[in-house]
């Protein structure tokens, strides 16, 4: 296993901010949210590998790959401890790598992740990825559009809709059935509890994949967490409604740093 130099983006200053995105996403995704922090954080987003502007590894990846490639950007840019905040696949990195390296991680924020699945949260990740096998990303394409956006986004910003279609067309196929194998596979459950770090559990209320009942049960085992549900939202919070994510993490962020 050999990390990758990903390809990121330092904004602002202050404590260091890692904010790691999700399955076909971009650093850019932040993008809403960084200005809500970056006055007194200095903020650390990248693309994953095989996304966006870093190198394509083939495919098959694992989460410990994805784990070293954060540590090595820490040690690149020299940040002796650092904040993570992830975002879906990224809040299950983030908590993965605060157990390989809990001396060098302050704080977690997992935003609209999940833990303690169920057989029936299995099986409905199970026909997601067989339609992913059947139909590639573009044949399931607007299945995920519905699960992340409210109608009532999906009418009135269209164009950030657009923009996150063409994110995922852009991704090869191959990177982006293995990170959705990780997220999918990936269990936090049995390790949860070894996470000392204060924590943030965010998500939203409508959030079908990454729900609340999912959400309390990781806020319930780490050790030191804090829950947030976001009335009327779905998956993409940081793109539907930045500044009612802003409010809960900056105020975590400044009491924790």
């Amino acid at each position: 296993m050999s990390a990758i130099e990903v390809s990121y983006l330092v904004e602002g200053e202050g404590p260091p901010l890692y904010m790691v995105h999700g399955i076909g996403s971009r650093k850019a995704g932040w993008s809403q949210l960084v200005p809500y922090l970056s006055d007194v954080f200095t903020c650390v987003t990248y693309d994953l590998r095989g996304h966006g502007d870093s190198p394509v590894p083939q495919p098959p990846y694992t989460l410990d790959e994805l784990v070293e490639d954060l540590e090595a950007l820490r040690q690149k840019l020299g940040h002796e401890k650092i904040h993570i905040i992830g975002h879906s696949l990224g809040g299950m990195i983030g908590p993965a790598y605060a157990k390989a390296f809990l001396k060098r991680t302050l704080t977690l924020g997992l935003l609209s992740t999940a833990a303690g699945r169920n057989e029936s949260d299995k099986n409905k990740l199970h026909k997601v990825r067989l339609k992913l096998e059947e139909l590639g990303i573009e044949g399931i394409i607007d299945v995920l559009v519905d699960r992340w956006y409210t109608d009532e986004f999906v009418i009135r910003s269209p164009e950030w809709v657009e923009l996150r279609k063409e994110q995922l067309l852009a991704t090869p196929e191959s990177v982006f059935s293995s990170v959705f194998q990780i997220y999918a596979d990936t269990e936090m459950a049995p390790w949860l509890c070894e996470i000392m770090c204060p924590s943030l559990v965010l998500t939203g209320e409508q959030d079908g994949g990454c729900n609340p009942r999912l959400n309390r049960f990781i806020a319930n085992e780490l050790p030191d967490a804090e829950l947030v549900i976001l009335d009327h939202l779905k998956h993409s919070v940081l793109i539907e409604a930045p500044e009612r994510v802003a409010v809960p993490v900056r105020d975590f962020l400044l009491r924790n740093c």
